[in-house]
C-alpha cells in the first residue's frame, strides 16, 4: 500500500497523526485541567502516545488517503467518522485491558472524539473553501473581463460548471445567470448564480440582465439530453438575442470534463436534429453478437463501417468485412486493426451481385449472422443508373439472402430505407423490393425454423456518404450558395452512431435475443423512431448561422428545384402497413404486407431478364407491378410523352 501514497498523501498522514495527539491533550484539557499534566506526566504521556499509535494505525488501514482534500466531501466525512470512532473504541478496549479505565475519565473519550473528528475534518474542507474560491461573494459576476454567459437548465451539469468556473484561475467566462426549463426552480440559486425564469421566459430574462449590465453574449447548455427540438428554438432565439449557442462537453464525449481549464464547444448540427438519448439494452445486444462469426457486407460505407466498430466492442469470434471499394474497405480495416487487434477479421473484396462468389464466401466462412449493408443509395444516381441500382440494391440482397438460406445462417439484417415507403425513386423503389422478398423468405422459413431475416428501416443519416450535411458544409467551405430543392422539403435525421446503435437493438429485438420483450412475428420489419422530420430549407439556415454568418446576406441559399426521384416528404410507415406494439424504446414495427412467394419468385426472374437485356421499360414495367405504390420519375415522363 506505501506506492500507492503520493507526497501529498503522506503530507496529510503527518497531519492526521500530529492531530491524534493533540486532540487527546486537549479532550484531559478540557476535562481535568492542566494539572493532570503536572503530577501524572507518565501516565497521560503513555495514554497519549498509546491513542496516537493507535489512531495512527487505524487512518492508515481505513483508506483515508486515497481522497483528494481539494474535492473533500460527505464521502470523506464519513470515512473520517468511522476512522475516529474505531480508534476511540479501540482506545478505550486497551485501556480497559490496562488500567481498568480507573485514572480515565469516560467523559474524555467522548470529548476526544469530537476534537479529533474537528481537528481532522476542519482543515480539509476549510482547504476545500479555499479552493472552491468560497469566500468570494461575487461568484465573478462582476468581473468584467470575463465573457458573461446564461446558462440553460438548472440541474447537475449548471452546478457542475460554475462550481469550476470558481475553481479555475483562466476562465473566459462568468456565469450571469440561469434559465430552467420549467418553472420549479425559478427565483431559486445554484452557488449564487439565480434562476431568473424559464427558457420560455428567454427574452425577459436576457432584457432584464441587460439593464443591469451584465448583457450575456453566450446561451450554454448545460444538459445532455435537451431534446433537439428545444435545441432548434434556443438556437433561433439566440441569434434573434445577438447571442451565440454552445454546449458543454457531455460526459460520455470521454473527454477530460470540465477542470481547471473550462472548454465549452459549439453547438454542433448533430444538437440541433437531434433527441434525447433512446434507452438501450446492450446486454441483448452483446448476446446478440458476443462469440458469434460476423458477417457484415458495405463494411466500407458509412452504415457499414459504424457497425463494424460497434460490432467489434461486444466481442465477436469473427468478423468479416466484405465491400467492393478496395479503399473503403482497407480504410475499415487499418481502423479496426488498430482499436480492436485481438480480433479475428477477414476484409473481402467481392460484389453481392456476384452469386458465386457470395456463396462460396458464406460457404467458407460460415457467419452465424449476417448484416447487409451493400446497397447504392444515392438517389438522382441510382435514377440515371438503373439497371446498377436494381442490380445491387435487389439482386444483390437475394444473392445475399439465399446464400444465407443454402449454409443455414442464423440470422440475416437487411439494412433499409424510409424512401422504400410509397417511393418515388428507383432507389426506393429497389429498398422496397429487396423488403418484399426478404418478409417473404422470413414467413416462409419461419415454418422450417431456417434462417431469421429481420428488415431494420430508418431514414437519414448525418455526415453519410451523399447526404445533404456535407454537401452543405463543402458547399459553405466555398462561400455558397447552399442549394435546396423545394422550400418545403422535410427529411428524418439521425446520427450515425445513435442509428447503428437502434439498428443493432432491433437486430437484438428480431432475433429473439432480447430479455422481457414478445417475440417479434414474422414478416415484421423494424422503424427507427427518427423523431420529428426536419425542413431542409431551416437546416441549411442553422448551419449558416452556426458559421457565424447570417443566411442571404452572408451566404444565399438557393432554390434550384427538386431532382430526379426525390420527395418532399418522407414517411416511415405505409398505410398497409399496420403497427405492431414493441417493448423497445425507439423501436416500431410495421406488420408485413403478404405476398405470395412464388408470385415474388415469378416477378424477380422478369426483372431479372429485363435488366440483363437492357430493357429499362420492361424493368418499370415489373417494378411497377410488385411495387403498385411506385411514382418513379421516368414513368411521369413516359405518362407525359404519351399525353
Amino acid at each position: 500500500m506505501f506506492h500507492r501514497i503520493q507526497s501529498r498523501g503522506w503530507i496529510a498522514y503527518g497531519h492526521d497523526i500530529v492531530m491524534a495527539a493533540v486532540s487527546f491533550a486537549l479532550a484531559v484539557y478540557l476535562r481535568l485541567g492542566v494539572w493532570v499534566f503536572e503530577y501524572y506526566p507518565e501516565m497521560w504521556t503513555s495514554a497519549g502516545a498509546l491513542f496516537t499509535v493507535i489512531c495512527a494505525i487505524v487512518f492508515w488501514a481505513s483508506g483515508l488517503y486515497r481522497g483528494v482534500w481539494r474535492y473533500a466531501s460527505l464521502n470523506d466525512l464519513w470515512a473520517i467518522t468511522r476512522a475516529v470512532s474505531v480508534a476511540t473504541l479501540v482506545f478505550a478496549f486497551v485501556m480497559f485491558i490496562w488500567v481498568r479505565l480507573e485514572p480515565l475519565p469516560r467523559s474524555v473519550l467522548l470529548i476526544n472524539w469530537f476534537v479529533l473528528m474537528a481537528l481532522l475534518g476542519g482543515p480539509r474542507f476549510f482547504y476545500r473553501l479555499i479552493k472552491d474560491r468560497r469566500f468570494d461573494v461575487s461568484n465573478g459576476i462582476t468581473d468584467t473581463k470575463r465573457v458573461p454567459v446564461l446558462l440553460v437548465g438548472a440541474g447537475d451539469g449548471a452546478e457542475l460548471f460554475i462550481r469550476a468556473l470558481r475553481q479555475s484561475d483562466n476562465s473566459n467566462y462568468r456565469a450571469v445567470g440561469i434559465v430552467a426549463e420549467n418553472a420549479d426552480r425559478v427565483g431559486r440559486e445554484i452557488h449564487g448564480v439565480q434562476v431568473m425564469g424559464t427558457t420560455d421566459e428567454l427574452d425577459r430574462v436576457v432584457e432584464k440582465l441587460r439593464r443591469g449590465g451584465n448583457a450575456p453574449q453566450r446561451l450554454i447548455l448545460t444538459k445532455d439530453d435537451m431534446d433537439g427540438g428545444m435545441i432548434r428554438a434556443l438556437f433561433d432565439r439566440a441569434d434573434a438575442l445577438g447571442m451565440t449557442l454552445a454546449r458543454l462537453p457531455r460526459m460520455t464525449d470521454f473527454r477530460s470534463g470540465i477542470g481547471d481549464e473550462l472548454k465549452i464547444t459549439p453547438v454542433a448540427v448533430e444538437d440541433l436534429l437531434g433527441r434525447p438519448q433512446v434507452p438501450l439494452d446492450r446486454a441483448s445486444m452483446q448476446r446478440l453478437v458476443a462469440d458469434r462469426r460476423v458477417m457484415v457486407t458495405g463494411a466500407g460505407g458509412s452504415i457499414g463501417g459504424e457497425l463494424v466498430r460497434q460490432i467489434s466492442e461486444f466481442g465477436p469470434a469473427e468478423i468479416a468485412l466484405v465491400d467492393h471499394s478496395e479503399f473503403a474497405l482497407y480504410n475499415i480495416d487499418m481502423e479496426i486493426a488498430e482499436t480492436a487487434p485481438e480480433l479475428d477479421r477477414r476484409s473481402v473484396i467481392a460484389d453481392v451481385r456476384d452469386a458465386a462468389r457470395i456463396d462460396r464466401l458464406i460457404g467458407d466462412f460460415k457467419p452465424e449472422l449476417v448484416f447487409h449493408a451493400a446497397a447504392l443509395k444515392h438517389v438522382p444516381m441510382v435514377e440515371h443508373n438503373v439497371f446498377e441500382g436494381v442490380g445491387t440494391n435487389v439482386f444483390g440482397t437475394i444473392t445475399v439472402a439465399e446464400a444465407c438460406r443454402r449454409h443455414e445462417v442464423g440470422v440475416m439484417v437487411l439494412i433499409s430505407t424510409d424512401k422504400a415507403v410509397n417511393p418515388t425513386s428507383v432507389m426506393g423503389a429497389s429498398k422496397r423490393i429487396a423488403e418484399a422478398y426478404c418478409q417473404t423468405l422470413d414467413r416462409q422459413t419461419a415454418e422450417t425454423s431456417g434462417t431469421k431475416y429481420a428488415t431494420v428501416r430508418f431514414g437519414n443519416v448525418l455526415g453519410s456518404t451523399g447526404s445533404v450535411v456535407p454537401l452543405f458544409q463543402k458547399q459553405l467551405a466555398g462561400g455558397g450558395p447552399l442549394t435546396v430543392t423545394d422550400p418545403d422539403m422535410t427529411r428524418y435525421f439521425m446520427t450515425i452512431r445513435e442509428a447503428v446503435e437502434l439498428l443493432l437493438q432491433a437486430s437484438a429485438l428480431a432475433a429473439g435475443t432480447t430479455t422481457g420483450t414478445a417475440e417479434v412475428p414474422s414478416g415484421n420489419i423494424c422503424v427507427l423512431d427518427m423523431g420529428e422530420p426536419v425542413r431542409i430549407l431551416d437546416l441549411a439556415k442553422q448551419m449558416i448561422r452556426l458559421a457565424g454568418l447570417t443566411p442571404d446576406k452572408d451566404v444565399e441559399i438557393k432554390i434550384i428545384g427538386a431532382r430526379p426521384g426525390e420527395k418532399l416528404f418522407e414517411e416511415v410507415f405505409h398505410g398497409a402497413e399496420p403497427l405492431v406494439a414493441t417493448d423497445c424504446p425507439g423501436i416500431l414495427l410495421a406488420a408485413p404486407r403478404t405476398a405470395d412467394i412464388n408470385a415474388v419468385n415469378e416477378a424477380i426472374e422478369r426483372l431479372r431478364g429485363h435488366c440483363e437485356q437492357f430493357d429499362e421499360d420492361g424493368v418499370f414495367r415489373v417494378i411497377h407491378e410488385m411495387v403498385p405504390e411506385f411514382t418513379g420519375h421516368k414513368e411521369d415522363q413516359r405518362s407525359a410523352a404519351s399525353g
